[in-house]
């Protein structure tokens, strides 16, 4: 069971971030840009520069307390324009909250102001933080002027939704699974990255910018996302968009997998190549379009690989590799022949530069499902070949997914 806990706090994080990205998609033009995490949570800057304090109180009644700090922190930036050390800006606070909404009637007054949020208690001493600052009550009018609050904000999933739509839009025959697990997921990882980035200058980003990083069809699944969302739903909803067996199609796949440096366990990558085989070879003399597919073990050692497929061939489990006789070059036309009415299990392609000979060979449709653990290790893209790319922690996992 996933720790709750752990998980509102990320969840905070998410709202804070896809925030971010409605801000950026709902630019009036590809030039506007956002500062994420800049003085506040966001600086949006199109035609006016607004600076966004955005807090998710999901299980949280309002109280004016609640909204109090972030406030003043906003008061402090107008306090600096006022004396000459940061330029003119807008603010809003957009907050949600669970309730207690009608505790808070807007527009709110400069005494308001003054006895709700800028006076508080620390170490028992009451502090009024506009009269620390030198603030005059003609000078905190003019900050109301500029301040924007709203405690109705959108709850988590309206705003998600609201991003997939967005998105849609956005991008061409772009379907909810696209929405979700390409375009958000590389959308959440480029915001996360400009959030932790110390120079603040290099946190800003253009509409075009963000639009062309995010348009990358790869499942760069970051870790957040992956314990926020969990395994279970997330490898289930790779399995019924790339691997159901309802109608296997006659195409050639290519699983490319990554095998752990550390925890490397013979049996494991055995059960996985025996759950390949099964899913997806056909190859019966009733079979009028035969299937087999073909498996290259990134990271495995050369020793390993051969004693993978000696233990493999002791067993009985057929495969070929390219290799027709002893002292015999590679040869693609081998490996890619039809193996209608055979009992061949699985085409094993023994380093990556035979990869791209064996594409060549072949005028099927193919595909490519690359499982890696942190980055691809096979970067290269071919016309009219779909590659997928999913990020694993755990070989086991892909058995998960398939």
């Amino acid at each position: 069971m996933r720790d709750r806990t752990a998980i509102d706090t990320i969840k905070g994080y998410f709202y804070q971030f896809d925030l971010s990205i409605s801000e950026l998609l709902n630019l009036p033009n590809d030039l506007g840009t956002i500062v994420v995490e800049g003085i506040e949570d966001i600086d949006v800057n199109s035609s006016e520069e607004t600076a966004i304090q955005c807090k998710y109180f999901s299980k949280t009644e309002y109280n004016h307390s609640v909204i109090a700090k972030p406030i003043r922190l906003l008061l402090n930036n107008f306090n600096d324009v006022k004396n000459g050390k940061s330029t003119r800006i807008k603010y809003k606070l957009y907050c949600h909250f669970k309730s207690g909404h009608s505790k808070l009637s807007l527009p709110i007054n400069c005494t308001f102001l003054k006895d709700n949020f800028l006076t508080y208690t620390e170490d028992k001493v009451k502090k009024y933080h506009h009269i620390d600052l030198g603030l005059n009550d003609s000078e905190l009018d003019k900050f109301l002027d500029l301040l924007e609050i709203d405690i109705n904000a959108k709850d988590y999933d309206e705003q998600l939704n609201e991003i997939y739509r967005l998105l849609k839009l956005q991008f061409a025959d772009c379907s909810e699974f696209d929405a979700e697990n390409f375009y958000y997921n590389n959308a959440i990882k480029l915001i996360k990255d400009l959030a932790v980035t110390p120079d603040i200058s290099n946190r800003k980003i253009t509409k075009i910018d963000f639009l062309t990083q995010i348009n990358i069809k790869a499942h760069l699944f970051n870790d957040w996302f992956l314990k926020f969302k969990g395994e279970k739903l997330l490898f289930n909803e790779l399995r019924t968009q790339y691997f159901s067996t309802l109608n296997i199609s006659s195409f050639e796949r290519f699983f490319i997998i990554e095998t752990p440096s550390v925890g490397y366990s013979r049996p494991i990558i055995k059960d996985l190549l025996h759950t390949i085989s099964k899913k997806w070879s056909k190859n019966s003399n009733r079979e009028p379009k035969p299937v087999c597919p073909y498996i290259y073990l990134y990271n495995i050692p050369l020793n390993e690989l051969i004693a993978l497929k000696s233990e493999l061939q002791s067993e009985g489990f057929t495969f070929i590799d390219g290799f027709d006789f002893f002292g015999a070059t590679f040869n693609p036309s081998s490996l890619s022949r039809n193996i209608k009415g055979t009992d061949i299990k699985l085409k094993i392609i023994n380093q990556v530069d035979y990869l791209e000979s064996t594409f060549a060979e072949t005028s099927k449709t193919k595909e490519i499902y690359q499982f890696f653990f942190k980055e691809p290790f096979f970067t290269k893209e071919f016309q009219n070949i779909k590659h997928i790319k999913i990020k694993i922690n755990n070989i086991e996992n892909i058995k998960k997914v398939i």
